[in-house]
């Protein structure tokens, strides 16, 4: 499943919102540095779709706050 994905880093607290076009807006305390907001990008989403993170990849807009999301459900 691939979901797209906006991101807001240095938020006071994180928070996952689903938007009615079936996209994530996600709000991370970790700030965009050395990838400190994608590990947490990707803790959220695996805890949300209790599936482990190594099932989560980030497709596209590593360094964007638009990101494409793979999630392997199965």
């Amino acid at each position: 499943m691939h979901k797209k994905v906006k991101v807001t880093p240095n938020s006071k607290h994180p928070a996952i919102k689903e938007e009615p076009d079936g996209s994530l807006t996600v709000h991370l305390k970790s700030p965009p540095i050395n990838g400190k907001a994608n590990q947490e990008l990707i803790q959220l989403l695996a805890k949300k779709f209790e599936i482990p993170k190594t099932r989560i990849k980030i497709k596209s807009g590593l360094v964007s706050r638009q990101k494409l999301i793979e999630i392997d459900l199965n």
